[in-house]
C-alpha cells in the first residue's frame, strides 16, 4: 500500500517529507479542484528529493478542453519532463462523456519517460469498464478514483469491482473524501494499490487583509491521524 499526498503548497510537501510519504500529487488552486503549479513549486518540489507527479489541468471546471487548451497542456507536459517530474497527472473527456481517446493518445507520446495517471475526470465517464480498458490500452500506470461517487467511501462497492476487473494492468488509487474515519474501511474493503488524500481543512488567510481568503490548508495532525488510522 503507497500513500500519495495531494501537495498545493510549500508547507504540504515539506509534510509529505516530514512523514515520508511514497509521492506526491503537485497543484496549486486546491480550493479549485487543483490546478497546474508553477514552474517554481515544481522545481522546489523535486528538489526536496520528493516524488513529484504533477496535475496538469489548465483550470477549474469540467474536463472537456478545446484545441487550444490541448496545446498548452502537451507544453505543460513537456515542460514537466524537462524539470525532471516523475509523472504527470492528466484527464479529459470528450462531449459524449468518454475519455478523449485523441488527448490520451497525445499525452502518453509526449510524456515518454514519465508515469502517466488519470486523475478523477474519470469518474465523470459513463462506463467505467469501457474506460478502464482504454486507459489500459494506452499504458497508463495509474487510475485516481473515487468509485464514480463523490467521495472514495461512497464508492468503496465500484472500487473493489474495478480493482478486480483491472486484475494488476492498471494500478487503482482510491482517493476523494479520505480522512482518519474511513481509510482503514477502505483500505480493508478496496485494498487498492495507493490511497490518495490532501489532509487539509478550510481556513480564512490574513483575516486583516484586504485580500483575505477562504483557502484549504494543510493541517500535519490531520495528515498524521489519517496515517496513523490507516496503520491500524
Amino acid at each position: 500500500m503507497r500513500f500519495e499526498l495531494c501537495a498545493a503548497t510549500i508547507e504540504a510537501i515539506k509534510v509529505a517529507g516530514e512523514f515520508g510519504f511514497d509521492r506526491i500529487e503537485l497543484c496549486q488552486n486546491l480550493e479549485q479542484g487543483g490546478t497546474t503549479p508553477s514552474n517554481g513549486m515544481i522545481e522546489y518540489a523535486i528538489a526536496c528529493g520528493i516524488e513529484t507527479h504533477v496535475l496538469i489541468r489548465p483550470r477549474p471546471g469540467n474536463f472537456t478542453y478545446d484545441e487550444t487548451e490541448h496545446e498548452v497542456i502537451l507544453r505543460d507536459v513537456l515542460n514537466c519532463k524537462e524539470m525532471g517530474a516523475k509523472g504527470v497527472v492528466i484527464g479529459a473527456l470528450n462531449s459524449a462523456g468518454e475519455i478523449d481517446r485523441y488527448f490520451l493518445n497525445n499525452i502518453m507520446k509526449k510524456s515518454k519517460g514519465m508515469e502517466v495517471t488519470f486523475h478523477r475526470a474519470f469518474d465523470d465517464s459513463i462506463d467505467w469498464k469501457r474506460s478502464i480498458d482504454l486507459l489500459i490500452e494506452h499504458g497508463v500506470h495509474r487510475l485516481l478514483s473515487s468509485g464514480m461517487a463523490s467521495n472514495a467511501e461512497i464508492g468503496i462497492p465500484i472500487l473493489r469491482q474495478m480493482v478486480n476487473y483491472s486484475a494488476d494492468r492498471l494500478q487503482i488509487m482510491a482517493g476523494g473524501g479520505v480522512n482518519a474515519a474511513n481509510i482503514s474501511k477502505i483500505i480493508k474493503e478496496v485494498n487498492p494499490d495507493a490511497i490518495h488524500f490532501s489532509g487539509t481543512s478550510k481556513f480564512q488567510m490574513d483575516e486583516d487583509s484586504l485580500f483575505s481568503d477562504p483557502i484549504l490548508k494543510v493541517e500535519r495532525n490531520k495528515v498524521k491521524r489519517i496515517l496513523e488510522a490507516a496503520a491500524k
